[in-house]
């Protein structure tokens, strides 16, 4: 296993780098709502959706094949998301933010948590867990819906579409499915024009979103990674902060206001 900088050189030298960064872009990934007591995909599916596999559960043919089991494990997802709350790690991103209005982040997270810490910039490569949209796209590409919008007179399916009758589905990206044009293509020009990347709880085995570091190197970014455990990105950075963002992203806070 690659062994990290001392907790303490990491942080400073982060600190350092991100003073002097003028374009900063961040990447977050599950382990950052995990500190928030949210599961990732494969631990949502535990009690009453134990018996399900993510095939039937988060894919297009999942959803034509049985529309309420998709709908209902969705819901379920929803109603425990209302009472969560961002942890410090995103209340720290936010801060940063206000500090460096340039400052934005790509995240692979549907959980709206970076905006409810006060993150303004915020592109979303896998959807949003409370938006909804029609399955056809009958109005474009995603044709977003909202509960005014749908007609849900029948309990055993998902609301369906008042303008074309298709069923309503969440707006994220199932397995399968291409992530939406235009966040990718505003993700890398976000990571072509960075002089610094901080990586945040992502494992970097999630395609394309793995490769967007390598991009940013590319470019001339330096990248830090924040994780408590090696990732598979880990040998590719320039710093690895081993250490909870929840952690670590206040800490940093600290040494940006007394070097």
């Amino acid at each position: 296993m690659l062994q990290p900088e001392s907790p303490t050189a990491a942080l400073q030298n982060a600190a350092l780098l991100l003073r002097y960064s003028q374009t900063p872009v961040i990447l977050t990934g599950a382990g950052v709502s995990r500190e928030s007591g949210i599961p990732t995909f494969r631990e949502a599916q535990t009690g009453l959706w134990a018996q399900y596999d993510p095939t039937e559960l988060a894919t297009p043919r999942a959803f034509q094949r049985n529309p309420k089991l998709v709908w209902d494990f969705y819901d379920s997802r929803r109603e425990k998301l209302c009472d969560v709350q961002p942890n410090p790690g995103h209340i720290a991103l936010a801060e940063l933010e206000r500090r460096c209005p340039a400052l934005h982040i790509i995240t692979q997270n549907v959980d709206d948590l970076h905006e409810k810490a006060g993150s303004q910039h915020v592109t979303h490569l896998h959807g949003r867990l409370m938006d909804n949209k029609c399955s056809a796209n009958c109005r474009g590409n995603p044709t977003p819906l909202d509960s005014s919008t749908w007609r849900h007179d029948n309990a055993d399916t998902p609301p369906t579409c008042r303008y074309c009758g298709a069923y309503v589905r969440p707006d994220v990206v199932w397995f399968e499915e291409m992530l939406p044009e235009a966040e990718i293509a505003a993700a890398y020009t976000l990571c072509e024009n960075a002089d610094l990347m901080l990586v945040i709880g992502t494992s970097g085995m999630v395609v394309p979103a793995a490769y967007l570091p390598a991009y940013a190197r590319a470019a001339g970014a330096k990248i830090i990674e924040i994780n408590p455990y090696e990732s598979e990105l880990t040998r590719a950075v320039d710093l690895w902060i081993a250490a909870p963002s929840g952690e670590a992203l206040p800490q940093l806070l600290q040494l940006l206001d007394n070097p």
